[in-house]
């Protein structure tokens, strides 16, 4: 759940990230995924949460820091987003990522990516745009962050939960 301090930031960083891509749009929703997007069969959907329930019932609430910005694409560069990457905290996610594999190949569905960049994206605009949003763009976005009064405190995330959206549906996992 965004803050009204990040909120600001992101208010920030879309506005100055528009001088270079007039049509970029801040994220509404804010997530780090953990897997990609797959099809859950109606009847997988309680067996799947029931695995994903008991392979993260052992994980401890943990912190991470996303602090970078980095442009990413989506796989088929239909869409362009600058995120904010982790930079600490990572070996707890990638931990996470074996756990929602280990589910995901259950049901012989995609696992995540081999070398994930866990990031949050904060704004996003259509067609392949990195060419505009990285150099300069981005030095000077991530200058804004830096700058930020509150950004350490706000770029600093307590992991409590793991969610899983299917459908119109969200399941909760809480971390111990």
């Amino acid at each position: 759940i965004a803050r009204e301090e990040f909120l600001e930031l992101l208010e920030l960083l879309v506005s100055r990230g528009r001088t270079y891509v007039p049509s970029l749009a801040a994220m509404e929703e804010f997530h780090l995924s953990l897997s990609q997007c797959v099809v859950l069969r109606y009847h997988w959907i309680e067996p799947f949460v029931r695995s994903l329930r008991e392979r993260l019932a052992t994980f401890h609430r943990f912190f991470c820091v996303a602090d970078q910005l980095k442009v990413y694409t989506n796989q088929n560069k239909t869409r362009t987003f600058i995120g904010l990457e982790v930079s600490a905290g990572h070996f707890q996610l990638l931990e996470l990522v074996s756990e929602v594999d280990g589910v995901l190949e259950e049901f012989d569905l995609p696992t995540f990516y081999k070398d994930p960049s866990f990031h949050i994206s904060l704004a996003w605009c259509v067609g392949d745009l990195s060419g505009r949003l990285e150099g300069k763009c981005l030095r000077e976005l991530q200058d804004i962050v830096d700058g930020f009064e509150e950004s350490a405190f706000l770029l600093r995330i307590q992991w409590e939960q793991i969610r899983c959206k299917s459908g119109n549906k969200y399941f909760s996992f809480p971390l111990r």
